[in-house]
C-alpha cells in the first residue's frame, strides 16, 4: 500500500517533516512542512514526488511556516488541518478535518491538547504491517507535548494521551520532533513516570 516515508528536520526546532509516498509512487501526502521550504522542494523533486496532501497535525508556525512555499510551487496539493487550527493558516484550508475524517489513505485523531486543533494520522495497511501514528507534537518519544502555549490545555492533553495509550501497543509512533517509537514504548515510560 505505502511505501516507506521519507523524513527531513527542518528548522531552529527541527520540526520533523515527513514525506509519504503514496499508492502510484509519483504522489505524496506532505505532513508538517514546518521551514526551509527551499529544501523539502528539492527533496520532493530529487525524490520525483508531487504532494497531492500537505497535513498538518497542528497551526504551530514550527509545524507550517513552509506552507506557503510548497503551495506556490503545487497549488493544487489539498492542504488539510483540523477545523479548530484553521485560523492560524494564512491561507485557508482545501479540507477541514474532524475525528475520523479520511484523507487519502490516513484517518484523522483528534487529538485536542497541545492546541485545540492537534491531530494525529493513522495508517492502517491492509497487510500484516504496524500501523504508523504520525503524533504530532501530542506525543513525542519519552515525552508529550507542551500545554504552556496558547490554546494548550492539560486536561484535555491527559484525555488524548489516555485515549491513544489504550491502543494497539504495535503501532509506530512518528512525531513532530524526535525520533520514533511506539505506543507500548510510551505507555511503559508513561507508567514508570519517565515521561519529561
Amino acid at each position: 500500500m505505502i511505501v516507506r516515508h521519507h523524513v527531513l528536520a527542518v528548522g531552529s526546532l527541527e520540526t520533523n517533516c515527513y514525506i509519504i509516498p503514496l499508492e502510484d509512487h509519483r504522489s505524496c501526502a506532505l505532513i508538517d512542512p514546518g521551514d526551509e521550504g527551499d529544501r523539502i522542494i528539492a527533496c520532493l523533486k530529487e525524490l520525483g514526488l508531487t504532494p497531492r496532501y500537505i497535513l498538518l497535525t497542528h497551526g504551530h508556525f514550527d509545524h507550517i511556516s513552509a506552507l506557503p512555499d510548497i503551495a506556490a510551487v503545487w497549488p493544487y496539493a489539498e492542504i488539510a488541518i483540523h477545523r479548530d487550527d484553521a485560523g492560524r493558516l494564512k491561507q485557508p484550508p482545501d479540507l477541514l478535518l474532524d475525528e475520523g475524517s479520511r484523507v487519502g489513505p490516513f484517518r484523522v485523531i483528534h487529538l485536542p491538547g497541545h492546541t485545540a486543533g492537534s491531530v494525529g494520522f493513522l495508517l492502517e495497511p491492509d497487510s500484516s504491517a504496524p500501523k504508523i501514528l504520525y503524533s504530532g507534537d501530542t506525543l513525542f518519544q519519552g515525552g508529550v507535548g507542551r500545554t504552556d502555549l496558547p490554546g494548550g490545555n492539560q486536561a484535555a492533553l491527559e484525555a488524548s494521551l489516555d485515549r491513544l495509550l489504550a491502543m494497539d501497543g504495535d503501532i509506530a509512533v512518528y512525531p513532530g520532533h524526535g525520533g520514533p517509537s511506539t505506543i507500548a514504548a510510551e505507555a511503559l515510560a508513561r507508567a514508570r513516570g519517565t515521561w519529561e
